[in-house]
């Protein structure tokens, strides 16, 4: 489960050529949605690859083999001098839409700024950023603001920049591509902005990381900006009538003078992506997002995507379950300081803990509950835990709907539902920590644990560290419900476990 299939890669019939000698090439935010498949193309072409992460885990290592992982918060610059040392060329990837339209302007300005400081004493030879299509001249969104104001602070450094600004960006795992397929998949008559009219260049995610890639081995794209899309000009209107077309969903289209917050309010609950990010992105249909340099099409030429087959291809990977990376994996910026369970200074002040012995084998007890969550549910008492996700939505957390990045295989940093993969230690231990609306920090771990030759133990442990009263009183409310939720999701693990008589494959590639 924790293993990673072999990625996909999009590189191949690039007309640029790698680089020998390169040197060595750093990769911030390769936890997200764009780096997390930038990496393994770099890699790939023979790059020596530095990767910036919060934590290390073990599951890096066998998602980037090869590359060189290194921990650091991107607020410090002490940890990106540190990442950036012998380094050639520094890819800029974070973003931060989960904190909110002012939070994370503050937050971006901040990193940028510490960004810059530490490429130029550390004597980076150049930075390539991906930022957000939208004419300066507009009145932006705040999103788009904040995208163009991260260029102009990374470039007032003495480090070339080479700047990518992308619009829409389509594919398996990316905000946009699924705020638009599950608004045409379950919704006959959609309600749209009034601005829904307004034209956007979308781009298929292959073709950027093509372009990022392609930038690398330019040097005549060193300190320059380009906007980059695909080859149709398109309304967001058009765009998910061409999703209900390929979906074979007849739709209906209509336009209301609703405000912002109510329209992201109500898709964060059609769709699996939070009312933050969805605001954000909703704000930016206001803005014409259309290549006004295609400067780049003369330097990298190759021939991109039309958005039909991109909405294709997005859609089979999604059926055969082979996604790469998505917008949920990313780590959400103000989780960065919110500390692990192994950073507490002391054990959590709640606890209760369940248990079941079974015959059968530890791998198999592991992967078993590894598979909970997503399309497969919860095993048991699913509808109390989707209770739980939509009281969570009420008050505008993330709640059930964000699922899992692939059924099949599980990384450190992985979204589940409501929760996030803390630590995986394979046929031993998932740790997860909540991130809906709480009043204070909780975590579930799974653990196998052998009581003889013959018998597995298999453990669910709740931890939670209340902020305040309301986080006692939280404690205590759920507490007579654990017993009843967990006691059943062990027994429903252990059945799903397979026997010790049956053989039992990793899935390795």
């Amino acid at each position: 489960m924790p293993y990673p299939q072999r990625s996909i890669l999009f590189c191949e019939d690039l007309p640029t050529r790698p680089v020998a000698g390169k040197g060595l090439i750093l990769v911030t935010g390769a936890g997200g949605y764009i780096g997390g498949r930038l990496v393994p193309e770099l890699i790939a072409r023979g790059y020596r690859v530095r990767v910036l992460v919060r934590s290390h885990g073990e599951s890096y290592g066998l998602r980037w083999p090869g590359a060189e992982i290194v921990e650091g918060d991107a607020l410090s610059i002490e940890d990106l001098k540190r990442a950036m040392d012998q380094v050639n060329t520094a890819y800029y990837l974070m973003h931060s839409l989960l904190l909110g339209p002012k939070k994370f302007e503050n937050f971006e300005l901040t990193v940028a700024k510490n960004f810059r400081l530490a490429a130029g004493e550390k004597g980076v030879e150049r930075i390539i950023y991906l930022g957000g299509l939208g004419d300066k001249n507009d009145f932006l969104s705040a999103h788009l603001k904040s995208r163009l104001e991260v260029a102009r602070e990374l470039m007032k450094g003495p480090v070339p920049v080479t700047v990518i600004r992308a619009a829409v960006i389509i594919g398996s795992g990316s905000a946009s591509f699924e705020i638009i397929k599950n608004l045409v998949d379950r919704i006959p008559v959609i309600c749209l902005p009034v601005y829904a009219k307004t034209l956007c260049q979308p781009i298929g995610i292959r073709d950027v990381i093509k372009y990022l890639v392609g930038c690398l081995e330019h040097e005549n794209t060193r300190g320059r900006e380009f906007d980059i899309g695909g080859n149709e000009i398109l309304s967001y209107e058009n765009m998910m009538k061409v999703v209900a077309d390929i979906l074979g969903k007849r739709r209906w289209f209509t336009r209301l003078p609703l405000p912002l917050n109510t329209f992201s309010f109500l898709a964060s609950f059609i769709t699996p992506v939070p009312a933050a990010i969805t605001r954000s992105l909703l704000e930016g249909l206001g803005n014409e997002v259309v290549c006004r340099n295609e400067e780049i099409q003369a330097l990298i030429p190759f021939e991109t995507v039309p958005f039909r087959e991109a909405v294709k291809r997005a859609m089979k990977i999604e059926e055969e379950d082979t996604i790469q990376s998505r917008w949920s994996c990313a780590y959400p910026p103000n989780g960065n300081l919110v500390p692990r369970l192994h950073e507490l200074p002391r054990v959590p002040h709640y606890m209760s803990r369940y248990w079941i012995d079974s015959p059968k084998l530890d791998k198999s007890l592991f992967y078993a509950f590894c598979r909970i969550g997503g399309k497969e549910g919860w095993f048991h008492n699913n509808w109390m835990w989707y209770l739980r996700g939509e009281i969570d939505r009420l008050f505008l957390g993330v709640g059930m709907s964000r699922g899992r990045r692939s059924q099949s295989e599980l990384w450190e940093n992985d979204v589940i539902d409501f929760f996030r993969v803390e630590k995986i230690e394979p046929y031993r231990r998932l740790l997860l920590r909540a991130e809906m609306k709480l009043p204070g920090q909780a975590w579930l771990e799974f653990t196998v644990k052998a009581e003889n030759p013959h018998l597995n133990r298999l453990i669910v442990t709740a931890y939670f560290e209340p902020h305040g009263i309301w986080g006692d009183i939280y404690w205590y409310f759920f507490l007579p419900f654990h017993y009843l939720i967990f006691t059943r999701l062990i027994q429903a693990i252990e059945r799903q476990g397979r026997s010790r008589d049956r053989e039992h494959l990793m899935p390795r590639t």
